[in-house]
């Protein structure tokens, strides 16, 4: 079966974000700032509501970089945009969504899946914690270039890899300050790190 990919957007605080699931999951989350003036109609690519140009580029850039054809498919996207909704409502604190890694590699997949799986809403994990937890012999730099690769965001949360004595990056839109937003969401921001 070929595969293809819909796309969702659900607004937030930070500005919408963009959510693409392919028929084995979600493949990729992207944070983009909502430009107050330039709202633009994307219904072609399955998104409900109001898209923003910004938006429409990065569905393009996210498709290009998943190699599959765009489809409208409200229905494939609804539970995604619903989990993302709640995360950010405060509602819900752990993604039930089923995740495609197809053009994830192995050692980047071992890492994230492992982030994914153990460290839990609410908690933070240095990078050397989980170079070592993840078992691949990735150094800590390696860790953040991971990190800042991650294609599902949010869902696989990088934004709770620390340095050990400062948030370390962040290279959604905002930088560190989205990462600041999302662990003060969850609740947990170690005061040393402000």
């Amino acid at each position: 079966m070929s595969q293809t990919v819909a796309f969702g957007s659900v607004p937030t605080e930070l500005g919408a974000v963009l959510v693409a699931v392919t028929e084995l999951g979600v493949a990729g989350t992207s944070f983009q700032d909502t430009p107050d003036d330039r709202d633009r109609a994307v219904t072609e690519l399955g998104v409900t509501g109001t898209g923003f140009q910004d938006a429409l580029d990065a569905r393009y850039q996210m498709a290009a970089r998943l190699g599959l054809p765009v489809v409208v498919d409200p229905a494939r996207t609804e539970a995604a945009e619903a989990e993302l909704a709640g995360y950010f409502a405060g509602t819900l604190h752990r993604f039930t969504l089923p995740l495609d890694w197809q053009s994830t590699s192995t050692a980047r997949r071992t890492v994230l899946s492992t982030l994914h799986s153990t460290v839990p809403y609410g908690e933070v994990i240095t990078y050397g914690e989980l170079a070592e937890r993840s078992g691949t012999g990735i150094p800590p730099r390696g860790i953040g270039a991971i990190m800042g690769s991650n294609h599902i965001p949010i869902i696989v949360p990088c934004h709770r890899v620390v340095a050990g004595s400062h948030l370390g990056g962040f290279s959604a839109p905002g930088g560190v300050h989205s990462k600041r937003h999302l662990l003060t969401l969850e609740g947990h921001l170690p005061p040393t790190l402000w």
